[in-house]
């Protein structure tokens, strides 16, 4: 007595499609189609492996401003 049978099932989807109306039910079958849709999509590109990420070259390192040397040419200059 406690089961659903086909015909409860049936009779509960005629009532489901006069409620909604067929084509607004049929709407939202294909969005749930399209959700699972992008799921499964979702979980494909999960798997692939990952890129390794590129290598930053190192920046020059700065020249100081200040050497002896060329304050030596700036005196001679002078």
């Amino acid at each position: 007595m406690g089961g659903m049978s086909l015909v409860h099932w049936l009779v509960v989807a005629v009532i489901v499609i006069l409620l909604f109306g067929g084509s607004r039910f049929s709407n939202m079958m294909g969005d749930v189609a399209k959700g699972i849709k992008q799921f499964k999509k979702g979980m494909a590109e999960e798997d692939e492996t990952p890129v390794a990420p590129t290598r930053l070259e190192a920046q020059k390192p700065v020249e100081p401003a200040f050497t002896p040397e060329a304050e030596r040419a700036r005196e001679e200059r002078r």
